[in-house]
C-alpha cells in the first residue's frame, strides 16, 4: 500500500498541470515498512525531453534528490510522470524502461482535466505490471 499525503498529491498535480502540454516527472522519498510505503517528500524534476509523449528526468536533479533523500534518512520510494492525453497506466515504453523492481511507478492522467487520475504500479523482473493500492490522506 502507498500512503500519499494530500499535500504531496497536490504538488504532483500542480507540477503536471504547469508542464502541460508536456509530460511532467519527479521522484518520491519516504519510508518503507514491510509492504507499506509512506511518501514524505515529492521532488519535482525537469523533463529534459520537453515532450508531450516522453520524459527523461534531468540527471543532475536526480543526483541532488538522492543526496537529499539520504540526508533526511528516507529512501527512494517511487517516481511519477504525467500522461497529458492518455490514461493513468504504464505505457509499453514505461514498462520497457523500468529498471527498479522495488520502486513504485505513479502515472497521473490529465485526459479529463476536471477529474485527474493518479495510479501506482510495480513492475516485476518479468515485466508484469501490478497495480498498487494507494491512499491519499489529509494530515
Amino acid at each position: 500500500m502507498i500512503y500519499l499525503p494530500e499535500k504531496c498529491y497536490l504538488e504532483i498535480l500542480r507540477h503536471c498541470e504547469k508542464e502541460l502540454p508536456n509530460e511532467a516527472c519527479g521522484l518520491a522519498g519516504g519510508i518503507v515498512e514491510g509492504d507499506n510505503k509512506y511518501i514524505k517528500k515529492i521532488y519535482l524534476l525537469t523533463n529534459t525531453d520537453a515532450s508531450s509523449c516522453h520524459f527523461t528526468m534531468d540527471i543532475k536533479e536526480q543526483f541532488a534528490v538522492i543526496k537529499d533523500i539520504r540526508a533526511m534518512g528516507y529512501q527512494l520510494v517511487g517516481n511519477f510522470h504525467s500522461h497529458p492525453s492518455a490514461p493513468a497506466r504504464l505505457s509499453m515504453e514505461d514498462i520497457r524502461l523500468a529498471y527498479d523492481f522495488k520502486t513504485t511507478y505513479m502515472v497521473l492522467s490529465l485526459m479529463d482535466r476536471e477529474h485527474p487520475v493518479l495510479n501506482a504500479f510495480n513492475i516485476d523482473r518479468d515485466r508484469n505490471v501490478i497495480e498498487e493500492e494507494m491512499e491519499v490522506f489529509k494530515l
